[in-house]
């Protein structure tokens, strides 16, 4: 039995990898820990310091990971949903913004909750919208607001998905978060400019300094004109390194953990090492094709067929359980490590994982997978 993995597509060649076990049933997610720690220290030296990190844990969904990340000194997380939350509070973080400026009254609930278990912890929430301001009223009732929780108003860049347009608009939401309590109420602003990602950086530094340029005059004017926090989070893969120090309290990448074959390519300068792998095996061979056990529900579910994980050609069909590809010399039997185009939507097809510890033993570790 062979296991094969992906070429290399960059300067960067793939860092040698140990082959799993023969025994662990496939399609399978194999995380390297080593290299996903090699990834938070390049994300780290590139930003500024591990204390500007912020980073979203979308990618992996892991409270082992979260450890990982506290060890070595990462102080805040954001997250997209309230289970990712309490994952991460459980795991010991001191703080977490939860990156969803959503109106639903369960959910609302749900992280006042959390910010009354956990009293010694810093918790932030998204608005942007005097709708979601009224939502956060109507969950608070006749009770005290938390004060180790506060409100951020999320701002849209151009993306066109979530946020209040940087403006006055946004001035009076901040405002009326401070109004929910003490000034502490309002805790600063959010910025994700996911759609800036642009292969040639200077492109994508001068969209970063267009964006941080009108972000700045409605941080001066909140500060100087009304007392309010001039905090702000920013960023995303594409961008994290290129926001201004100075403006920029914390940067809020995700996909680093793990890579993926779009940011092993697209990205390569930051030299982040894939980290995350989908073991298949070849179950069948029809003249030059081989068919794999790992379909669309293990790998890249929102990616185009014809490239959901690297290979040397397009991938020829794709179902639920199987995938059909160029065999070359590949034979029934044996394995491939599979690079998927997009790692966060791939181990989120998973409730564990199969991780080379960074000492070199093989484990299975929990992770939330497709949790909500």
């Amino acid at each position: 039995m062979t296991t094969v993995f992906p070429p290399s597509r960059n300067a960067n060649a793939l860092a040698p990898y140990d082959c799993p076990p023969a025994d662990v049933p496939t399609p399978c997610l194999v995380v390297y820990e080593e290299a996903l720690l090699h990834n938070l220290r390049m994300t780290a030296e590139r930003c500024g310091g591990i204390e500007r990190l912020m980073p979203h844990i979308k990618t992996h969904r892991a409270s082992w990971v979260v450890a990982r990340l506290i060890e070595a000194g990462v102080r805040a997380f954001k997250v997209a949903t309230v289970t990712e939350a309490r994952m991460v509070l459980d795991a010991g973080a001191p703080r977490v913004l939860w990156a969803y400026p959503t109106v639903n009254g369960h959910h609302l609930a749900s992280f006042l909750s959390l910010a009354r278990q956990h009293p010694q912890a810093v918790l932030g929430a998204l608005i942007d919208s005097a709708q979601g301001l009224d939502a956060w009223r109507q969950a608070m009732g006749a009770t005290t607001w938390p004060s180790n929780l506060s409100l951020h108003v999320d701002l849209d860049p151009g993306m066109g998905r979530t946020g209040a347009p940087i403006g006055p608009e946004a001035l009076s939401l901040a405002r009326g978060a401070a109004a929910l309590g003490t000034l502490g109420t309002f805790g600063g602003w959010h910025v994700y400019d996911g759609h800036i990602h642009d292969r040639d950086i200077e492109l994508r530094r001068g969209r970063v300094a267009e964006v941080a340029a009108r972000l700045r005059a409605i941080v001066t004017k909140g500060r100087a004109g009304h007392g309010l926090s001039a905090e702000v989070i920013a960023g995303a893969s594409y961008s994290f390194d290129l926001w201004p120090t100075d403006l920029a309290t914390y940067v809020a990448p995700g996909s680093w953990a793990y890579s993926s074959d779009q940011h092993d390519i697209e990205l390569a300068h930051l030299q982040w090492q894939p980290a995350a792998f989908v073991l298949a095996t070849v179950i069948s061979r029809h003249g030059e094709r081989v068919t794999l056990d790992a379909g669309a529900k293990a790998i890249s579910p929102d990616k185009l067929m014809a490239d959901r994980f690297r290979w040397d050609s397009p991938i020829v069909m794709m179902n639920e359980e199987h995938v059909v590809v160029d065999g070359g010399s590949l034979a029934v039997g044996d394995r491939v490590m599979l690079l998927p185009r997009h790692a966060c939507t791939t181990a989120y097809l998973y409730d564990q994982a199969l991780v080379r510890t960074e000492s070199g033993r093989w484990e299975i570790r929990a992770q939330l997978g497709s949790k909500r």
